[in-house]
């Protein structure tokens, strides 16, 4: 019996994936450790470390113990130069909205779940008119841990009354991936950041969504049936000192 949309739940990151705005997070970030006089290079952080709350990304680059007000003050110093970088570059992800639209009318349900604070998905969604496509939003503040734990699309996949197994999580950062499978959901990868070999099992990898179908979706989930386990090799990668 052939798969059905509406059984189905579609869940979605923010950063790099409704939007490519990696490399304006970055900048932000460089600009923060030239302030704070570090030498960290930015983007390879990233690639790294996307997914994660910005307060524990900069945990990895000091070498002692930096109080937590402290983080969080560096973490709204870079949010600041971040969207004084991006205000004029905000734009969806080509092809989003009209595959959106399709997913919707196909059936699925559809959720954003990101690491990002209830005012930094506002500043992008709601600018962008995206909030309309989802039934829920899960962000930073209805978590208790951030990715690469499996919470943000586990609460998600709750509030949308579907099981876990029944859920694709389209993700562009390797820890995004990795809470993806320890949520019991599929992957597919967004390669806005990454190379498609350095995800670890996605169902497959897209550049953008205008080539994708929610056909072509439930495609990919009857050619495969088993969410693939968390790697401990790229988790514990992750958070090697950088």
């Amino acid at each position: 019996m052939p798969l059905a949309a509406s059984d189905h739940a579609l869940l979605f990151d923010m950063d790099g994936v409704l939007i490519d705005n990696t490399s304006y997070q970055a900048r932000a970030f460089q600009l923060l450790f030239r302030e704070l006089g570090l030498d960290t290079k930015a983007l390879p952080l990233l690639r790294r470390l996307n997914g994660m709350p910005a307060t524990n990304i900069l945990k990895t680059v000091f070498r002692h113990p930096v109080p937590e007000k402290d983080l969080k003050q560096y973490a709204d110093r870079r949010e600041f130069l971040y969207r004084v970088l991006y205000w004029d570059k905000r734009r969806e992800m080509p092809g989003l909205t009209t595959f959106l639209d399709a997913a919707r009318a196909a059936g699925f349900k559809l959720a954003l779940g990101t690491g990002s604070a209830s005012e930094t998905i506002t500043y992008i969604i709601d600018h962008l008119d995206l909030r309309r496509h989802f039934d829920v939003v899960v962000g930073k503040d209805d978590v208790d841990r951030g990715k690469p734990h499996a919470d943000t699309f586990t609460v998600a996949a709750r509030q949308l009354g579907i099981p876990p197994e029944r859920c694709v999580v389209f993700e562009d950062a390797i820890l995004g991936e990795q809470a993806a499978y320890k949520a019991g959901m599929r992957c597919i990868a967004v390669a806005s950041t990454l190379k498609p070999a350095q995800f670890q099992a996605p169902m497959t990898v897209i550049q953008d969504f205008t080539r994708l179908t929610p056909n072509l979706v439930l495609t990919l989930l009857e050619a495969h049936p088993k969410v693939p386990k968390p790697s401990k090799e790229l988790a514990g990668r992750q958070y090697m000192h950088l």
